[in-house]
């Protein structure tokens, strides 16, 4: 749920703002890809997919029952998802993959990939920063949502990952540092991609873990609300965000 709510806006603006899909065509050969490299943020990302139309909302009411496509990971038996995730790490090699495959077959989409800050924790994030940028994958985008928490602890506490701008930019990449909470901000930010030519671009996010909901933001137990929660819990929590549909 932490990491779900602390990219909500991002998720969002991508989905019903930036990316070039066709939810008729999920598998569309020039459409914009995504990746939850951090998977279990899975639940935000299909609300994002059906809004955006790629299926009706109800069909998410079966998350995480027996026999539902809709787990705590995103699944490539879900319309628009374009890569089964859970893994963590190898989400931006693959989209580095992906990239290089926009390149060679002169397609004009770009691919955006969504890591966690604990999953740079991960050794193979940076094998995969340094081949996007000699490549000069310009059409490629990684999104760190920066909520400074992971399942145990701080992320600092765990295994310290800051400076993040210096870390990408020593990469060859393109950076910039955002309120990743920001609307205003994220949508600006996302129009000016690419940030420079021949670079891939990274933007730092730095969001509130659990966000929108008073009792899990900034706090790492927000990273698995363990369920079923108390229901006066739930009904403050729907409160907060607004309503349920």
């Amino acid at each position: 749920m932490g990491g779900a709510l602390s990219s909500a806006d991002m998720i969002t603006a991508l989905y019903l703002h930036v990316l070039n899909v066709d939810p008729a065509n999920p598998k569309w050969e020039e459409r914009d890809n995504f990746i939850l490299s951090r998977g279990h943020g899975g639940i935000g990302l299909y609300a994002a997919l059906a809004k955006r139309g790629f299926f009706p909302i109800e069909q998410i009411y079966s998350y995480e029952q027996l026999g539902s496509k809709f787990g705590t990971h995103p699944s490539l038996k879900i319309p628009g998802v374009d890569l089964s995730t859970g893994s963590l790490g190898h989400g931006l090699s693959v989209g580095v993959g992906m990239a290089i495959a926009g390149k060679r077959d002169r397609k004009s989409y770009k691919v955006y990939v969504l890591l966690g800050d604990g999953e740079l924790q991960e050794g193979s994030i940076w094998e995969a920063a340094m081949s996007a940028s000699f490549y000069e994958l310009d059409n490629l985008v990684a999104i760190v949502d920066r909520n400074r928490f992971q399942v145990f602890d701080a992320t600092e506490k765990m295994m310290a990952i800051e400076p993040l701008v210096d870390k990408w930019k020593s990469f060859g990449w393109a950076v910039k540092r955002i309120d990743g909470n920001d609307m205003e901000q994220v949508v600006d930010t996302l129009e000016a991609i690419p940030f420079e030519v021949k670079k891939p671009s990274a933007i730092i996010a730095d969001t509130v873990k659990g966000k929108g909901i008073s009792f899990l933001e900034g706090k790492a137990v927000s990273h698995y609300w363990e369920g079923p929660p108390p229901e006066e819990q739930v009904k403050q929590a729907l409160e907060e965000l607004g309503g349920f549909e």
